[in-house]
């Protein structure tokens, strides 16, 4: 059993990233990760040697790893190693800037030094470059601009001030500006994780050791995304003891680590795969977080289930198992352990082309079914709509009747080709429920076979959804469209992606996301609209 005071660590990679070979394994040889964006999650009891782990990664990696520490950031005396860091960086500094201070205590301090002599740097470079001519020369960005901007989007009442030769803080509640020896312990780590970022080299692996340290958990999700979203050209290593961390992370598969033979410098570890059967390890290691649990389908690369789940409901721990059928399975292998976890479970699957009976039925075993037929109609929901079009600055209604129109269309086009599908699904249904029926002998059978055809009455149910479907778009009833329709294009045939101004479908998905996780009303719309589909309404 995997202890509950166990090690996380999670890698995300960014899509165009460098190869990454795992430490030696005992057996066999060493992985390679490559590919696209995605988050390795690395789990195992004390003992097993993840920290070692991790440090091999960075001693691979070389000049590539940076290292970050609120804790030792913090701490006065800490003496930085070989490892790229702030004070490795500081150090380096005090041989070639002569007005760099000759001493600061903590690694906190460096970084604040180190910004305001940047920042000094580049408003001397501006002023030549004026006095030479360059009339079209723009203020330069600095770092401390960067950390100012996020700063004010974690504290909106808390205010960086620059004057000459130093930064102060303000509140809202008036008092006198002060100086950041005075910061909390929880504001000066937001700080000295945005500054350290900031000034690690481009594409570096970034290692940040207790990423939830000093944090107040409200906080914590928006602000590694805000970093990340600064650092695109990096990867990001988070080493934590906290179980919920990988909740607010996107994209892992899991890395178990089993053993550790210290003098050949090698461990056995499993790679758990996204789409694999959830195997009882980690359903264990789960068991760890205080936040019930919600299964749904797909893996966390590929699919967009994953993705938008975790930032609609942050109060649960996402996991991404798969198919409907390993959702459903899950969630009641996981309930029926209750006794001994004491973890709510949930699951959300699509609801294709389910009868009432189906859903019904699910919602009472505590999956979630939404009112849309799959996970893609929800990107097309008035609220998700009208919101990425006014983040784009674009005419939200034009654009909404834009699209309702062209789906409206296409479904009276499709109407006969879906009542077909629908009418396929009921009749399977029929089927499987006389197949379960019991009979005395096979001539019981042969007669109910015989008659089979005038009891399901597949023309009639055909008929049916006929008329059905075409009261939707005679009346141009979107949400009942979207409920029924199955389309997995419609994202595309509706040009949803170029009328909000952006490039194509994938990027309309990542703008959603993106909403989302920077939060603000456009996100509260988003989530919202989505919460409505499933019945949530808060």
């Amino acid at each position: 059993m995997i202890a509950a005071a166990e090690f996380y660590i999670f890698v995300e990679l960014k899509t165009d990233v460098m190869e990454i070979t795992l430490p030696k394994r005992i057996k066999g040889a060493p992985l390679v990760l490559t590919g696209g964006k995605r988050q390795i999650t690395v789990v195992g009891a004390n003992g097993s040697g993840k920290t070692r782990f991790v440090d091999q990664m960075m001693r691979d990696l070389g000049d590539k790893a940076y290292y970050v520490s609120a804790l030792d950031a913090l701490s006065v005396g800490v003496v930085a190693g070989n490892t790229n860091c702030v004070s490795k960086q500081y150090a380096e500094r005090q041989d070639k800037v002569q007005y760099i201070q000759p001493k600061a205590d903590t690694e906190f301090e460096k970084m604040l030094c180190m910004m305001l002599i940047d920042e000094m740097a580049d408003m001397l470079a501006y002023k030549f470059r004026m006095a030479s001519g360059g009339a079209d020369t723009q203020m330069p960005k600095t770092k401390i601009d960067g950390a100012i901007q996020l700063w004010s989007k974690v504290f909106p009442n808390n205010t960086i001030v620059r004057k000459a030769g130093y930064i102060t803080f303000s509140n809202e509640h008036g008092d006198e500006p002060f100086s950041p020896q005075r910061l909390s312990h929880g504001e000066k780590a937001v700080l000295f994780y945005i500054g350290a970022c900031l000034y690690a080299p481009a594409d570096s692996v970034i290692f940040v050791d207790s990423p939830t340290l000093f944090l107040h958990p409200s906080i914590t999700q928006s602000l590694w995304n805000s970093i990340e979203d600064l650092r695109r050209d990096c990867t990001f290593v988070y080493q934590t003891h906290d179980a919920d961390f990988p909740a607010s992370r996107a994209n892992n598969i899991t890395i178990w680590i089993q053993a550790c033979d210290i003098t050949a410098k090698a461990w056995n570890y499993e790679v758990l795969q996204p789409n694999a059967v959830l195997p009882e390890q980690l359903m264990l290691s789960l068991i760890g977080s205080r936040k019930p649990v919600l299964f749904v389908e797909g893996d966390n690369i590929h699919s967009i289930d994953f993705r938008l789940y975790a930032l609609i409901f942050k109060d649960y721990t996402i996991k991404p198992i798969g198919s409907c059928d390993k959702v459903i399975e899950t969630v009641r292998s996981f309930n029926s352990m209750s006794d001994s976890h004491h973890l709510d479970s949930w699951g959300i699957v699509d609801r294709d082309r389910r009868i009432p009976q189906e859903v019904n039925y699910l919602r009472e075993k505590k999956i979630l079914v939404p009112n849309v037929a799959e996970v893609e109609n929800i990107l097309l929901l008035e609220g998700v709509v009208r919101a990425v079009a006014r983040s784009q600055k674009k005419d939200d209604k034009k654009i909404f009747a834009n699209v309702k129109k062209t789906v409206v269309d296409m479904f009276r086009q499709d109407a006969r080709k879906q009542a077909l599908e629908h009418t396929r699904h009921r009749v399977k249904c029929k089927l499987k429920v006389v197949a379960d029926r019991n009979f005395h002998n096979i001539g019981e059978l042969e007669n109910h076979l015989q008659n089979l055809h005038d009891e399901v009455r597949p023309r009639a149910i055909y008929e049916s959804y006929c008329r059905e479907f075409s009261g939707y778009y005679q009346t141009n009833d979107y949400n009942q469209i979207l409920r029924v329709y199955n389309n997995k294009s419609m994202l595309i045939s509706t040009d949803v992606a170029q009328q909000c101004g952006l490039k194509n479908k994938d990027k309309y998905i990542q703008t959603v996301l993106s909403v989302l996780r920077q939060g603000g009303v456009e996100a509260d719309n988003i989530s919202k609209a989505i919460k409505n589909v499933f019945g949530l309404n808060e």
